[in-house]
């Protein structure tokens, strides 16, 4: 009779996969790389478990990290027959199983005093970050909450929080210390309410973990309840759900955790593979079995995935898991490089129109990028060739919050019976766009804050969209652009079940498509730019292992079809600066165009050096100044005096803030460096031919001392 429970459980598995199914009852760890059948193989891990009489289906807890995969568990396991005589194993998210628990043993642990499930963070945080006297933007509000759950997360107290943030480099919004007065204040809100207690998800973990650890009868009430725990995703556990999986387990050892280091790319929220990295050593009498033949791919696309995270630095690298490929045979991965982001679109969208005219369903394809900003040129090529498509774990561009306040705040300017007069030609219209949108966070520069920079990219992203635009209409005006925007906005309506997915790296895993169009791989952008460090901050190395493993997730989303490209540039026409990504270093094979046309280890610019004593230059201050900023400078400051007054003047007249004529950088530069001619004046970062054309003459005009601001022709 066992003999035959077992053949059943195992029917169809193949022999690492069959090991982890049969392994005995005790510690088990299942190193599952992408698509090798990890749902298939812990859910006929529990169903043996059951039918061998080791453990009834009630007692057993499964947890994972999204109700999507829960349900997917629940639904396997009622196929297997588990769960027909009514008990049924509990298989929920970590916040789903500490909230049933925590009503259940809340009498027992505090008695009578109420609580109330706050699943709505952001008024409380903006009340609190209110009282600390910072702005209570959407994006500062959103930065300071994702700040306050990595600390929950990571069981930091908010006393505990600038030196915790300083260890695991973040960038916080603004300085640690008035970080953590917010999530102080926050905390505190919670527990004064006229109501009872407030309790967050976060709260839910601490206090069930509090009520096992503190209450002997709490806790063994609960171990007889529930005898085996099986854990999905182990790469993705927080401290806080290591601090509940440890109480729940107590001494007891009755443990199956799932997971692949390879595929750790939540570390800000505080996940961390070193628990499944140090299960063997915390368990050594553990089981662990490798399971690498993956089912989903080709073996072309399971290659390129291996040599994408053979690359691999770090303790993670020393864990991978070498995949192996089980399909059929398919089409190799293709490379392709592009001048700029609106043809690498619409190439995406031809290439796209190609495969489903060869039969694959457009559910079936998806364009995945490493921030939502990106989609925006996704979206306009596939609206302009038709092909119906779906934005997943985000807005689509036109929907986005911050989107939406912009083509307001331009329509607001609109309806102003004081527009300069050049509003209608090509250099006004841009500066009255880049002026309106700067109240609305468009900065020169990148800023901290993943909020932030969600919302600088969507700003820049429209920019772009109007210089493009001008690009094919020099004398559009704001009334034109403003109707062009409303026209896109209307066109793109796509359906939400058979289009093609359009979704961030991070919004793509767990899932699968025929075609992955991988999109968008430069430097600056996978890596992303805030862990490739600068002249103040080295590199995050970590950050940028953390990056690659994004790309080898991209990579093993794809079953037959994948083509990785990138842009040289953001807009049509653009200066062609941008290098492709890093990680592609070694990847393009001899035999692809593109390996001819942009292999990264083609000698690198030389970066400029010092005018004064010789040393490269580091930092774009330094880089515009054109010496090293501690060198001695030879500055004209009657001619700096000249050229912040003609900027004060011109600025005046274009009714825009005066960085948008010259940064006050560009004029010390200037002043030091004193171009005369166009050649020279170029060549100062930052004035390109739209500035040499708007400004050039009345600037070397003023260089050459050929004219005072009084002058000239303002």
């Amino acid at each position: 009779m066992m003999e035959a429970m077992c053949a059943d459980v195992v029917d169809g598995l193949d022999p690492e996969q069959a090991a982890a199914v049969l392994a005995p009852r005790g510690p088990v760890c299942v190193l599952a790389g992408a698509g090798t059948g990890k749902t298939r193989t812990i859910t006929r891990r529990i169903a043996h478990l059951v039918s061998a009489g080791h453990v009834s289906a009630s007692q057993v807890l499964a947890v994972t990290f999204t109700a999507r995969a829960a349900g997917e568990m629940r639904s396997r396991l009622r196929a297997l027959g588990i769960g027909g005589d009514g008990t049924q194993v509990q298989a929920r998210t970590f916040h789903a199983a500490a909230l049933r628990q925590l009503r259940y043993f809340w009498p027992q642990v505090v008695g009578d005093t109420p609580w109330q499930l706050l699943d709505r963070k952001f008024a409380a945080v903006s009340q609190a970050a209110h009282r600390c006297g910072f702005p209570t933007d959407t994006d500062t509000v959103r930065d300071l909450l994702s700040e306050i759950e990595w600390s929950k997360g990571t069981l930091v107290a908010p006393e505990d929080y600038p030196a915790a943030a300083a260890r695991a480099h973040r960038t916080p919004p603004a300085d640690p210390e008035r970080v953590a007065r917010v999530y102080e204040t926050y905390e505190q809100l919670k527990t004064r309410s006229g109501d009872g207690m407030y309790l967050d998800f976060d709260d839910l973990l601490l206090h069930t973990a509090a009520a096992l650890e503190d209450n002997l009868a709490v806790a063994e009430e609960f171990r007889d309840r529930y005898r085996c725990f099986v854990v999905d995703e182990y790469q993705d556990v927080t401290p806080l759900q290591q601090r509940v999986l440890d109480a729940w387990l107590g001494a007891r050892d009755d443990l199956t955790v799932v997971g692949d280091a390879n595929q750790t790319i939540y570390s800000f929220t505080g996940a961390t593979p070193k628990h499944l990295l140090d299960f063997s050593r915390r368990f050594p009498d553990a089981t662990v079995v490798r399971l690498e033949r993956d089912y989903r791919s080709t073996p072309e696309v399971v290659d390129l995935a291996n040599r994408v995270i053979g690359a691999a630095r770090g303790r993670i690298a020393g864990t991978r898991l070498e995949l192996i490929g089980q399909r059929p045979s398919g089409p190799e991965p293709t490379f392709a490089e592009f001048d700029d982001e609106p043809a690498e679109a619409q190439a995406v969208a031809k290439a796209v129109a190609k495969l489903m005219g060869k039969g694959v369903p457009a559910a079936e394809i998806a364009v995945l990028y490493r921030i939502n900003a990106q989609s925006e040129a996704y979206e306009q090529a596939f609206t302009q060739a038709g092909i119906p498509y779906q934005v997943r774990g985000g807005e689509g561009f036109f929907n986005r919050a911050e989107v939406r306040q912009a083509v307001n705040a331009l329509r607001q300017v609109g309806t102003r019976d004081d527009l300069p007069e050049d509003a209608g030609r090509s250099a006004g219209l841009r500066s009255l766009v880049r002026a309106t949108l700067v109240p609305l966070g468009l900065t020169d520069t990148e800023p901290v804050g993943a909020q932030a920079r969600e919302r600088w990219a969507s700003l820049v992203a429209l920019v772009q969209l109007t210089e493009e635009l001008l690009e094919h209409e020099p004398d559009l005006d704001l009334q034109g652009l403003l109707r062009d925007l409303a026209a896109r906005a209307e066109a793109r309506q796509p359906p939400t079940v058979q289009g093609v997915t359009l979704a961030s790296l991070h919004a793509a895993k767990g899932l699968e498509w025929d075609a992955v169009f991988l999109v968008g791989l430069t430097d600056g952008t996978l890596p992303i730019t805030h862990v490739t460090g600068d002249k103040d901050t080295p590199p995050d190395e970590a950050g940028i292992e953390e990056e690659r493993r994004l790309l080898y997730v991209g990579v093993t989303r794809a079953r037959v079809h994948l083509q990785l490209s990138w842009a040289l540039s953001r807009t049509a026409g653009g200066r062609r600066s941008r290098r492709r990504s890093r990680f592609l270093h070694g990847l393009i094979p001899d035999s692809s165009p593109a390996s001819k046309i942009a292999e990264p280890s083609s000698p690198r610019k030389k970066r400029p050096q010092c005018r004064v004593c010789g040393k490269p230059l580091m930092g774009t201050t330094s880089t515009m100044l054109g010496r090293c900023e501690g060198c001695p400078s030879d500055l004209d400051e009657n001619l700096l005096v000249a050229l912040k007054e003609w900027r004060r003047e011109r600025s005046k007249e274009m009714k825009v803030p005066a960085y948008v004529v010259f940064s006050d950088n560009t004029l010390v530069a200037i002043a030091e460096q004193q171009p005369r001619d166009d050649r020279a004046l170029v060549a100062i970062p930052g004035i390109g031919a739209k500035k040499l054309e708007q400004y050039g003459a009345d600037v070397l005009a003023l260089v050459r001392g050929e004219r005072t601001v009084d002058t000239l022709d303002l």
